[in-house]
């Protein structure tokens, strides 16, 4: 008897200790920063444009093959036990680091403001996280990566091209991991658009891991000739 109560015992601890985090046992973290003077040569942005990488968010994506994790939905989608915070309850828990996410977390998008892109980003990755019902550690988080892993520490922008390995050497160098280079196109001329750093799952994700992708989207492989444009240039 004394046996079955311990273990009873044991098994409500545990349940209390994983209440809350995402059900889902293989994903890692993945910080996207994109760099404002790529993005909005091919947007409609707000001014002034930022100098700075910015969040673009905090993705979980499943080790086995890099997908992201689907957002929640009740019916197709429940990854988690506990019901998440929805969208349009989480300003209230973002109050606090509000100015912080104005100028790291910014929409950069004429069409959207912060708060319909923080939504979205909740929505979409942040409701399936590891905070599922914590948004405003949700997001404490993405803020605190990538104040301590800013890329531009360890890169100039410049108007002459860089190999896309350059780019990735240059962060492996600083950081010890290589990232995920992200690339968009402009006449003809790929820039880079983003940098994303990856994280071993944690709460909160601390860890960096190689990011299985080194190049996506424009940028196929380290041989690529990648614009990284300064803040006044347009291509």
């Amino acid at each position: 008897m004394q046996r079955h109560l311990l273990v009873a015992a044991v098994l409500a601890t545990f349940s209390l200790l994983v209440s809350g985090q995402n059900n889902y046992p293989d994903f890692f973290y993945k910080l996207s920063l994109q760099w404002p003077p790529a993005v909005c040569a091919t947007s409609q942005c707000r001014t002034p444009i930022p100098g700075t990488f910015t969040i673009h968010g905090l993705w979980p994506q499943f080790v086995k093959d890099d997908r992201p994790v689907p957002p929640y939905n009740p019916t197709t989608n429940k990854c988690n036990d506990v019901k998440p915070t929805a969208p349009d309850q989480i300003l209230v828990s973002l109050q606090p680091i509000r100015d912080k996410l104005n100028k790291l977390w910014p929409s950069l998008l004429m069409k959207n403001t912060n708060e319909d892109f923080w939504r979205l980003e909740w929505e979409r990755h942040g409701m399936c996280s590891d905070y599922l019902d914590d948004p405003g550690s949700y997001f404490t988080t993405a803020l605190n990566l990538a104040t301590t892993n800013n890329p531009l520490k360890g890169l100039v922008p410049r108007q002459d091209l860089y190999k896309a390995s350059e780019i990735s050497e240059a962060i492996n160098t600083k950081l010890g991991k290589y990232p995920e280079i992200s690339c968009g196109k402009v006449s003809n001329t790929l820039q880079l658009n983003e940098i994303r750093l990856c994280f071993e799952r944690a709460k909160p994700p601390s860890v960096l891991r190689d990011c299985p992708k080194r190049y996506s989207n424009g940028c196929s492989n380290g041989n690529d000739q990648v614009k990284f444009p300064p803040l006044t240039s347009r291509v």
